[in-house]
């Protein structure tokens, strides 16, 4: 499956803005690139590139004055096969897990698992471990939780979620992070592009977050917000929340002018010259994105 995604992203400043960008695929992304996977400007400041220590590729620059367009635009070759799921994955005991998925046991700024310990036992202590109860919470985030931009706010943490009933994806993602945690099941954040294949057309496109667990040897897809598996995640980014991994890190006051994503599938059939060929100029709108607002001094923009 070829799947061509992107993103334009417009900034507006009244003085140079140092910037980190997490807004490029992840190092362990599984498909085939065609065209150039990078963020670019259409300012002359200079981009760099380095990768942290979750594997994520930031890039770092500085929004001079006045208007500035990042973007990027490239071509994914993926299997097209929906999410797996890991029907009767076991739950590994603490003392058996590798040392690299501990700190995905444990809280984070936007994923108070300690604060959520009593209702997580309360409400799955009966479960089956392992798979199991990795869908009995999947499914409760998803039924208890109502999606709307409008929730999204960029102190909401887990219990937040919980209480309000409401967030973006990045909220359903963090409450599902955090209550697998609290049921001693590594977890980690993660967000990338997730296009309308295969379900009903929503219109425009966007970036979106879920997470993933550790149970039987290796780490799996988990979707709260849709609860069901889906084709053509492109992985951007993994963190132990979405602090971790903002879109835009800012170091200074910015305004958020312009933001679309477009995550499409091509056929198959198409070469790579002609892919090349199409990538020399950006994709119309679909329609317009939802709105982030503006950020502040030290602000963070989170999917």
């Amino acid at each position: 499956m070829l799947i061509r995604f992107g993103f334009e992203i417009s900034v507006t400043c009244t003085q140079p803005v140092p910037m980190l960008l997490a807004l490029s695929t992840h190092t362990e992304f599984a498909g085939r690139l065609i065209g150039v996977d990078q963020v670019r400007s259409d300012r002359a400041a200079p981009i760099t590139e380095y990768v942290d220590t979750y594997g994520n590729r930031i890039s770092r620059t500085v929004a001079e004055p006045g208007w500035t367009t990042f973007w990027s635009d490239c071509v994914a070759e993926v299997d097209g096969q929906p999410d797996n799921i890991p029907y009767g994955a076991i739950q590994h005991r603490i003392e058996d897990l590798p040392h690299e998925t501990l700190n995905f046991l444990t809280a984070s700024r936007y994923c108070d698992s300690d604060s959520l310990a009593n209702f997580a036992w309360a409400n799955f202590g009966g479960t089956n471990e392992g798979w199991d109860r990795v869908a009995a919470i999947c499914a409760y985030v998803h039924n208890h939780v109502t999606f709307g931009y409008k929730f999204g706010r960029p102190d909401k943490t887990a219990r937040d979620v919980l209480e309000e009933k409401s967030g973006v994806c990045r909220d359903f993602a963090h409450l599902g992070v955090s209550l697998c945690r609290a049921m001693n099941i590594p977890a980690r954040y993660a967000s990338g592009y997730l296009g309308d294949i295969g379900v009903p057309d929503t219109g425009f496109d966007d970036f979106c977050a879920w997470f993933e667990v550790y149970l039987g040897g290796r780490w799996h897809t988990v979707d709260a917000r849709y609860n069901a598996p889906r084709i053509g995640r492109i992985l951007m980014v993994r963190g132990s929340d979405a602090s971790d991994v903002a879109m835009i890190t800012s170091f200074g006051a910015y305004q958020l002018a312009n933001f679309r994503v477009w995550t499409t599938e091509i056929n198959d059939q198409t070469t790579d010259s002609e892919l090349l060929s199409m990538l020399e100029t950006r994709p119309e709108p679909r329609a317009s994105g939802p709105d982030f607002g503006s950020a502040v001094p030290g602000a963070v923009h989170l999917i």
